[in-house]
């Protein structure tokens, strides 16, 4: 398995032992989660960008470095020339004026992941874990390939696996969106649909895989998070500086600890002095991460009784709960949570006001900044980024029963 020059490997953070990029199930020696171990000492910050270097031409640069999330690959574990991508990343940031003044800040940004190519930021790091597989001496000895999924995780799951012709198989609680569950199948990937909520159909895996296939699950791969964290790659290349604040919806924690990541990293390797402030947000109704946070501990509670029509966002015991309380402690950060109501509110005056459609689960970083307003977290100087999480294709139904109201 082929790595960028930077990669030492996989370091498991419980045992502190570092093992091949292969071993990409969790740590041999204790199944605890690992990272991707890099050598920063060995990353030229002027390539970090993707540019050109050197006594390479700008044509060159582009070459190497095809457009989206993969001209960072001198910080993702393995070349961009090898990857299994469909353009993911490059997603636009869109200035939101009347948002700044609503807010009472200087700039509004909406970080717009809804273009990537199957609608869902989760695109970024499917890629990353289906180059991992690519990667593989024998890729179809994986097989099969499962993860459970609220419904976006698993349509762009399906997709890139299809890409390498594996068999693949998403876990589906019976409250999923129905344009998941069909395009899941359109992708050409298996759908189990289980009764229940998110939880159910975690234990329904290895209830019915026996445990014998590979988990495309979140802390399970290492390589989802990968790809999350070149949202704030992008997002310090779009600004020319790293935000002030990024609000960001929040299920699993995947994409807290990934955007935490990249902007330490920037910093690590000398391209950024800072981080920006991050924020967690969840819906009121199932919020283990920003109640942990609020509350000082540093392992959500599971969430005793999950109530929100935000199915994306309804993850009662994130498995990367802990993780994310810490990345969010390291970045000065905070936590709200917000009621449905104000989530689809949100989304649906964005995609009013400012042309961008914004699924249910990104409602909910607008929404979040509104609560993070009303209780005075703003000076009023600052650069706000919002991240929206899906393309409102995903939740029609849902946004315009909210703007129909009783009846509508």
């Amino acid at each position: 398995m082929e790595s960028t020059g930077a990669v030492r490997g996989l370091r498991c953070p419980v045992c502190e032992t570092t093992h091949p990029l292969a071993a990409d199930q969790g740590c041999p020696d204790c199944g605890a989660a690992c990272t991707v171990d890099y050598d920063y000492s060995a990353i030229d910050a002027a390539g970090v960008g993707g540019g050109s270097t050197s006594g390479e031409s700008d044509a060159a640069a582009e070459a190497k470095h095809p457009p989206g999330q993969w001209r960072y690959d001198a910080l993702l574990p393995f070349d961009a020339a090898d990857a299994v991508t469909a353009g993911e990343g490059d997603t636009p940031l869109v200035a939101a004026d009347r948002l700044a003044d609503e807010l009472g800040v200087e700039g509004v940004y909406i970080k717009d992941e809804s273009r990537n190519p199957t609608g869902t930021v989760y695109d970024r790091g499917m890629s990353v874990a289906a180059t991992a597989i690519a990667a593989r001496d024998d890729p179809e000895a994986v097989e099969p390939v499962a993860l459970a999924t609220t419904g976006n995780s698993g349509q762009s799951a399906a997709a890139y696996l299809g890409r390498l012709g594996l068999r693949s198989y998403a876990f589906v609680p019976s409250r999923s969106a129905f344009s998941n569950k069909a395009m899941i199948n359109v992708h050409g990937g298996e759908m189990q649909v289980v009764g229940g909520r998110y939880s159910d159909a975690a234990d329904a895996v290895d209830e019915q895989l026996a445990g014998d296939y590979y988990s495309l699950q979140e802390f399970t791969t290492p390589y989802r998070q990968e790809g999350a964290k070149t949202l704030a790659f992008e997002l310090y290349a779009d600004l020319g500086e790293v935000p002030d604040v990024v609000f960001v919806p929040t299920s699993t924690g995947e994409l807290v600890v990934g955007v935490a990541a990249g902007f330490e990293e920037l910093v690590t390797v000398g391209v950024a002095d800072e981080t920006p402030t991050l924020v967690t947000v969840q819906p009121t109704g199932c919020a283990p991460i920003a109640t942990a946070i609020e509350s000082g501990a540093s392992d959500p509670e599971p969430w005793a009784v999950p109530d929100t029509i935000v199915g994306e966002l309804e993850v009662p015991d994130p498995a990367g709960g802990p993780q994310a309380v810490a990345a969010v402690e390291r970045l000065d950060g905070a936590a709200v949570t917000v009621d449905d109501d104000e989530i689809l509110e949100s989304a649906v005056a964005v995609a009013s006001n400012e042309v961008i459609e914004m699924g249910a689960a990104g409602g909910a970083a607008p929404a979040g900044a509104w609560r993070y307003a009303d209780e005075d977290g703003f000076d009023g100087d600052e650069t706000v980024v919002l991240l929206n999480t899906e393309s409102g294709t995903k939740t029609p139904d849902i946004l315009r029963s909210h703007l129909m109201g009783p009846g509508g």
